[in-house]
């Protein structure tokens, strides 16, 4: 997701993203150690979406 897009969210919305990410990272790492994942870039792709989205939270926090 574009950082951009993100912006224009409101924070419910940002979290309601946040929290979808989360379970999307965790079960990426599960299915990684059950050895079931073979996509396993996606696990780098969730976990830089979740930071861009925590940043996005925060920038709006500081304004």
């Amino acid at each position: 997701m574009n950082v951009k897009e993100l912006r224009n969210k409101t924070d419910e919305e940002l979290k309601l993203i946040l929290v979808d990410l989360s379970r999307e990272h965790f079960n990426l790492r599960v299915q990684k150690a059950t050895a079931q994942l073979s996509k396993t870039h996606l696990i780098k792709r969730t976990k830089r979406s979740v930071a861009k989205v925590l940043t996005v939270l925060t920038e709006k926090a500081r304004v």
